[in-house]
């Protein structure tokens, strides 16, 4: 990741995703020299990472949560 994009590592979730939007169609729109385009696509790169980022740990905690659920449902079964 560039240095001009080391504050992507600082975005939340919908922020980075927001921000991705506002890239895809700014390079869908075309019209930009090569230059610019490269760096709005290492951009774009670099914001779809943070947010794969954010989903690979939400999708932790609900996995934690659901082993944690199913820790606590073994126990009650045990007690019955």
């Amino acid at each position: 990741m560039s240095d001009t994009n080391s504050d992507v590592a600082e975005l939340g979730y919908e922020r980075a995703r927001d921000e991705l939007v506002n890239v895809v169609k700014m390079l869908e729109q075309g019209g930009l020299d090569l230059d610019d385009s490269l760096a709005l696509w290492e951009r774009g790169e670099a914001l779809a990472k943070r947010c794969e980022e954010h989903l690979a740990g939400a999708r932790q905690r609900v996995e934690n949560a659901l082993a944690h659920a199913d820790d606590t449902d073994d126990e009650y079964d045990e007690d019955d």
